[in-house]
């Protein structure tokens, strides 16, 4: 089952960073449909490429350990004007579907359970891994995703595991940076304190506002189970109630079928969340609100664009 509570982590930790936003975004409505956990399984990349291709899902993050990344991988290459980040994974939270690191296991010892399996939490995470092997991990994911000549745009972390740590959000920063890659983060208000909180926020900001990396402006994410007409007004009036700005609102594409079903309880989840964004009803309504719908390179495109005419 998805863990929630590591969820709340990680949007806490995700609440700690901020750089420019385009000008005509402090009056306008963005919005990044984003599909999390591509490549976990082929019903999640069925769901997630429907979702694209039918549907308002304008951005993916793929989990470059799982076994059914090269299928994704393979859509990319094919499809390489869509947006697609690394799903940067350190956990692996499924009782009977496993997958191991990227890297050579000898190289990452602490980040593997007695059966070479990545953790399958987020707290074992947060106490078992050594910093230098998390970096190791996280650029062979990166390295491997280009390798497979999968055209990236962005970086986030599953389940929230490379937030979860002061040390390992260093990390997940100055891999961005370096790879020059925006990372999921949001801007820091007087309202969410959450820069009082982590005090180091404020200087992960300074790196991204000096590579000049978008960040955004809400982020919303929901897992409650429900029917499907309930979850879908709640995700309707979360779009009529955006605020100026970018927002990102994260789901899970699956089909309900006999893999996903062996894999996660969350199937009911993943199902609704796939029909929900490919809705016309969905759709027609995001049009009528005047919300554009982006992804993680017109985001950077809008930053690249006012920084060029701040000059």
């Amino acid at each position: 089952m998805i863990r929630v509570n590591y969820l709340a982590v990680a949007a806490a930790m995700l609440l700690a960073c901020g750089t420019a936003r385009a000008d005509d975004a402090a009056s306008k409505r963005y919005v990044i449909i984003h599909g999390d956990d591509a490549g976990m399984s082929h019903s999640v990349n069925r769901a997630t490429i429907e979702g694209m291709q039918r549907g308002i899902v304008s951005s993916a993050s793929i989990m470059v350990p799982c076994p059914w990344f090269p299928e994704f991988a393979k859509y990319t290459r094919e499809h390489p004007d869509g947006d697609y980040g690394v799903h940067l994974t350190l956990n692996c939270e499924w009782s009977w579907y496993r997958w191991g690191p990227v890297a050579p296991r000898d190289k990452v010892p602490s980040l593997v359970d007695e059966d070479g399996y990545l953790w399958d939490n987020v707290s074992q995470v947060v106490e078992h891994v050594r910093a230098e092997e998390v970096e190791t991990e996280l650029r062979a994911q990166i390295d491997r995703a280009r390798k497979f000549g999968v055209p990236l745009s962005h970086l986030d972390t599953h389940m929230g595991a490379v937030v979860s740590r002061p040390d390992l959000v260093k990390i997940y920063v100055k891999l961005g940076a370096e790879y020059n890659l925006p990372v999921l983060f949001i801007r820091p208000t007087a309202d969410n304190g959450v820069a009082k909180k982590y005090p180091g926020a404020e200087i992960m900001a300074r790196v991204l506002d000096e590579h000049k990396l978008p960040v955004l402006d809400a982020l919303f994410q929901f897992y409650e189970r429900g029917p499907y007409e309930k979850r879908k007004q709640k995700y309707l009036k979360t779009l009529r109630e955006l605020k100026p700005g970018v927002t990102q609102i994260i789901i899970h594409c699956g089909v309900d079928d006999p893999e996903l079903r062996a894999i996660t309880s969350s199937v009911t989840i993943r199902d609704t969340d796939r029909r929900i964004f490919t809705d016309p009803e969905v759709i027609d309504e995001v049009k009528r609100l005047g919300i554009e719908v982006i992804g993680w390179k017109q985001f950077r495109a809008m930053v690249n664009e006012k920084t060029a005419a701040a000059r």
